[in-house]
């Protein structure tokens, strides 16, 4: 049997990154835990200081089959390359023809863009394009394939 799992991303503005994840992903805010109306209900239940609850944000799958995501906050800004990452499959897989799934990756790629990432690079493969590279807001990097 599979273990459940999710994903932690550490930075700067736990919020701010967690809009972008939802936009890119189509995720939506993790609902507060049962028998809480909210978040903030939640956070005073269990005695978590105001002061400290913009440290972290939380994204499911609206449909319950992606892992969750969380942004917790850390002090320190990235620094070096990502050593895990994630592959935004906008283009439908590499089962897609790519003349129908690179226009799908330009087209997410530029959405992805006006929503604050950062076009790195363009990957080939067989001597056309594969993949684009891109950051996030807070230079974590991804690939759109």
């Amino acid at each position: 049997m599979a273990i459940r799992w999710s994903l932690t991303v550490d930075c700067t503005d736990p919020a701010a990154l967690a809009r972008f994840w939802a936009a890119a992903l189509g995720y939506v805010e993790r609902p507060a835990p049962e028998g809480f109306a909210s978040w903030p209900e939640w956070l005073t239940h269990h005695g978590v200081p105001e002061a400290e609850w913009d440290d972290g944000a939380y994204l499911s799958d609206p449909d319950g089959a992606a892992p969750g995501l969380s942004f917790l906050k850390v002090p320190e800004r990235k620094a070096a390359k990502n050593r895990l990452h994630l592959d935004v499959q906008a283009g439908g897989g590499r089962d897609t023809p790519w003349e129908v799934r690179w226009p799908r990756v330009l087209a997410a790629a530029e959405r992805l863009t006006a929503a604050g990432a950062k076009v790195l690079s363009e990957e080939a493969l067989r001597g056309r394009p594969d993949h684009l590279v891109l950051a996030d807001p807070e230079g974590n990097e991804f690939c759109v394939l």
